[in-house]
């Protein structure tokens, strides 16, 4: 089956009542929710959960300081990231790095994985007597489970796997005299 060009993103194909044709979905995270695992991988990595300045992640990371506020507000709300004060504080994880998953990032910044679209009354068609809807509620459980069976743990162990090099923080010169 051809899509016309190649398409970089994760494609899920349904089949629609005429069972000849699909429709292609994307399963696609917005730049909110890609920016957000960026940014808690970076502390984890980077600073090993440890306070990071919002400045050190957006320079690391690419991200707009003012978006990356943004969603750390989103990511504080959920109890994802805390705040410390001060000239050695910044951002930092408020679990280990193994707790918490990228589902739960997503959530906290995009809300629950939808895979139904809503009617034009605003409420999908939810009849239990309904086998689309019931597939569709089926896919949206199971992408759930993909994201939440990744943790931010696991994409610093990638990040090692890929060889990328820790950049945290230099540590401060103490003199004694």
């Amino acid at each position: 089956m051809s899509h016309g060009k190649k398409r970089k993103s994760l494609f899920v194909g349904f089949l629609t009542s005429p069972m000849h044709q699909c429709i292609w979905l994307p399963v696609k995270l917005s730049n909110k929710g890609r920016y957000g695992v960026r940014a808690l991988f970076d502390i984890a990595f980077h600073n090993d959960g440890r306070p990071t300045q919002i400045r050190e992640i957006s320079e690391r990371e690419l991200i707009p300081a003012r978006f990356l506020e943004q969603i750390f507000q989103d990511l504080k709300r959920a109890g994802l990231i805390s705040s410390k004060r001060g000239p050695r504080g910044g951002y930092h994880l408020a679990r280990p790095a193994s707790e918490i998953t990228l589902g739960d990032v997503v959530r906290a910044l995009e809300g629950p994985v939808a895979v139904l679209v809503p009617d034009d009354d605003g409420s999908p068609e939810s009849s239990p007597l309904d086998p689309p809807t019931a597939v569709f509620l089926d896919l949206a459980l199971a992408i759930e489970r993909c994201f939440d069976s990744v943790s931010i743990a696991d994409v610093c162990e990638r990040g090692v796997e890929l060889g990328v090099r820790r950049k945290g923080r230099p540590e401060r010169s103490t003199y004694v005299i």
